[in-house]
């Protein structure tokens, strides 16, 4: 920090995506954030809502372990993971996000019956539409971000548009 201004910083991806030969949806941010980075898990930070919101739309109790959060993704064929595999960004600010470099999908959508890409939020819809979808012509729908910055959407209707990945699962 200089001047109590945060400055932007070079990250590359650290996170393996979460995903296994059943995987029917691929649900895709922009780029781990600190609290993630951190934790060595997607979706880390405490007030992060895409958890609760995902084990809402599932019906399934929130474990709030990484472990046990994997396992429900793993069981019910969800796989995360990111747009970016590096980025010049500050903070966890979406807004920030400069020099991109796109994650290759291809591992996921050739080994996994994909039958749908969600991102959460509008940048990483950007990023995907922009650096991803004209190599796998593949649209990803756009999911609300669940990030605790976006307070816009009350937590009711995230799970709502959450909604949306159920009629691509088992």
């Amino acid at each position: 920090m200089t001047g109590g201004t945060a400055l932007p910083e070079t990250v590359f991806h650290p996170l393996a995506p979460l995903w296994d030969a059943n995987s029917r949806v691929l649900i895709l941010g922009t780029m781990p954030s600190p609290a993630s980075r951190s934790a060595a898990f997607y979706y880390a930070h405490p007030q992060n809502r895409f958890w609760p919101a995902l084990c809402a739309v599932l019906g399934e109790q929130d474990p709030k372990t990484a472990q046990g959060r994997r396992e429900i993704a793993l069981r019910r064929g969800v796989a995360l993971w990111d747009v970016l595999a590096g980025c010049e960004i500050t903070g966890a600010s979406d807004a920030s996000i400069r020099a991109a470099r796109a994650n290759d999908l291809a591992p996921i959508l050739d080994g996994a019956p994909v039958a749908a890409v969600f991102t959460t939020g509008k940048k990483a819809a950007q990023l995907y539409q922009r650096l991803i979808e004209p190599r796998t012509r593949r649209p990803a729908a756009v999911l609300p971000s669940p990030s605790p910055a976006n307070c816009a959407v009350r937590f009711e209707a995230l799970v709502e548009a959450y909604r949306q990945i159920l009629p691509f699962l088992r």
